[in-house]
């Protein structure tokens, strides 16, 4: 019953329209035609007088009365018939660049030639498109526009070929002369078209050899309108995080972010840098194609020397800027151009790990500060934190001072490391590469390992005893390193010396404690056989340890030599040695 009434409301609704225009009320109405869900009530020999399609389903009808038509496929509906049928009835009505294309499609469904009437509907469109639809920018657009939903009729009437070419031609002649301000307003009335007709204008002004400029303003307009709460807002909001994947935001936002990135011109610093950022980040959010990813991070390592930290950083945390969102993107781009510059210094017969280019200390200098800025992510894990640092070659360091603060910035943030996991946080550096104000720092910074701290006073002490001025020039690169390295070499030794004796400590408690009575008359005996000094006797444990330690005793040649020392010691009390590990 609802649906019923429905239907004769529409009826009715269709008929008072139709009784608007029809010129003569006498003669009533012998068929009506169906157009989706309308029914218009007409006259046939007006009808016929000007459709050759209405002229062959009347005669070709088994019926002999044919009272009702359907012509639901008409391209551009009931609307647009209602104008055609309004020219057939002789009525005026106005053609705009809004309805032309949908008026010139359902000319041609109808077959309103100029042979079966002079100035007929396809005429009367054609001559509009021609002399006013595409003699401007605006117009053709706006033509295009609508011919999104008159596929395949347009492009069959090759009106969407012919606005394509109007505006790549006008565009073209726009961008190098500008008619009016701003000069890229061209570019909002482009971003109207849905991303097939925009490819299609992008790849037509990349045929005609349009600047890259004027192509890549075009592509960075369209995306910022289209993914507005992505890129320009950068509030997320377009695609909420519990949405599904299939959903029909996403999907469309996926598309949308491929066929774009698709057209992006050849050349690589054609877009900008916080664009390109922005965009690999939504194709993240979005779950876009590896291909499309792959593409974004080749463009972003291109130009990495003129990234900023700010960019990263909108790489690597999500859209309310709380938890951090991708690494993996920035650990491949700082890779890429790690790779690139290591094969441009190869191809110049140099050696990248001695000399690094400018871009590369650039780079250097990017990365360091923004591992302080993430350091301070609970969620970030050594690995993650190590796996960026270690991409920058050491040569690229001059210093690593923002790399140690970096590193301090994420042992405030992780408090509950212990020892072995803070010696890996601090192995992305090298202490022995820290200003004087960096070294002090550190020896008075008790987050850092003892073996940092160490490394930084040693290096301290060797230039103290050597007479280096610190506001002196810096000495030649290669002795600086190569002295470096054996600092680290001696420092690692120490160290290794300094694990033996606690474990040899450990032992001979074990056996104090297990050994009992036994273990007490042999400390007497060796008591008294040791009174002694006179005759030979075989070394002990504590002064053969000692001796390797005086061999790496950095002051050995100074008074506080105590290598010739005598064997004979107490085991029992053993002596103080202020330069001994323990």
């Amino acid at each position: 019953m609802a649906s019923h009434a429905q239907n004769n409301s529409r009826l009715s609704i269709a008929m008072e329209r139709t009784g608007q225009w029809i010129f003569s009320q006498d003669i009533p109405a012998d068929v009506v035609v169906e157009v989706g869900e309308a029914n218009f009530s007409l006259h046939k020999f007006m009808l016929v007088a000007k459709s050759n399609r209405i002229r062959q389903l009347i005669l070709e009808s088994d019926e002999p009365d044919l009272t009702r038509i359907s012509l639901s496929d008409i391209p551009g509906g009931p609307e647009t018939f209602e104008k055609a049928a309004k020219f057939c009835y002789g009525v005026n009505f106005e053609i705009t660049v809004h309805n032309v294309a949908a008026l010139r499609c359902a000319a041609e469904y109808l077959q309103m030639t100029d042979k079966y009437c002079d100035n007929n509907l396809i005429g009367r469109t054609e001559d509009f498109l021609t002399q006013v639809a595409l003699s401007s920018l605006s117009g053709a657009i706006v033509v295009l526009k609508s011919c999104e939903g008159l596929t395949p009729m347009a492009e069959d009437l090759k009106i969407v070929q012919r606005c394509v070419e109007v505006v790549t031609s006008k565009v073209t002649i726009e961008a190098n002369f500008p008619s009016r301000a701003p000069t890229n307003w061209w570019t909002e009335e482009l971003s109207i078209l849905d991303i097939e007709f925009f490819g299609r204008v992008i790849k037509s002004m990349k045929q005609r050899a349009s600047k890259t400029l004027t192509v890549s303003s075009a592509i960075v307009t369209y995306a910022e309108r289209w993914l507005r709460d992505l890129i320009r807002d950068h509030s997320g909001a377009g695609t909420k995080a519990d949405d599904s994947d299939d959903s029909d935001v996403r999907v469309h936002q996926r598309e949308l972010i491929q066929s774009i990135v698709a057209l992006l011109p050849s050349e690589k610093a054609a877009l900008p840098i916080n664009f390109l950022c922005c965009l690999l980040r939504s194709a993240t959010f979005v779950k876009a194609s590896t291909a499309a990813k792959n593409e974004l991070e080749k463009r972003i390592s291109a130009i990495l020397e003129h990234v900023t930290v700010d960019n990263l950083l909108v790489l690597s945390f999500t859209y309310d800027g709380e938890r951090l969102f991708d690494l993996e993107s920035v650990r491949r781009i700082i890779s890429g151009f790690v790779e690139r510059e290591k094969s441009v210094a190869v191809f110049n017969a140099g050696d990248f790990r001695e000399v690094c280019s400018a871009a590369m200390l650039r780079v250097a200098k990017t990365v360091d500060a923004y591992l302080g800025e993430i350091a301070t992510c609970t969620e970030l894990s050594i690995s993650k934190f190590n796996g960026i640092a270690v991409l920058v070659p050491k040569g690229a360091r001059k210093v690593d001072d923002e790399l140690y603060r970096a590193v301090d910035i994420y042992l405030k943030a992780h408090p509950n490391l212990d020892e072995i996991e803070r010696e890996k946080v601090c192995s992305v550096m090298d202490a022995l590469k820290l200003s004087y104000e960096a070294r002090l720092h550190a020896s008075q910074n008790k987050r850092l390992p003892v073996q940092i701290v160490l490394h930084a006073l040693y290096y301290d002490q060797l230039k103290l005893r050597s007479g280096e001025d610190e506001n002196e020039t810096q000495i030649n690169a290669a002795s600086t390193r190569n002295q470096v390295q054996a600092d680290v070499s001696l420092a690692k030794e120490n160290e290794a010396l300094r694990t033996e004796l606690l474990k040899m400590k450990m032992y001979i408690s074990d056996i104090q404690k297990s050994g009992g009575g036994a273990g007490a008359g042999a400390s007497a005996a060796t008591t008294s056989s040791g009174k002694g000094c006179g005759g030979p006797r075989k070394p002990t444990f504590f002064s053969s340890v000692s001796k390797k330690l005086g061999k790496l005793n950095p002051f050995k040649n100074g008074s506080k030599d105590t290598s010739n020392i005598d064997d004979c010691v107490d085991v029992t009390k053993p002596r103080r040695r202020r330069f001994s590990i323990s």
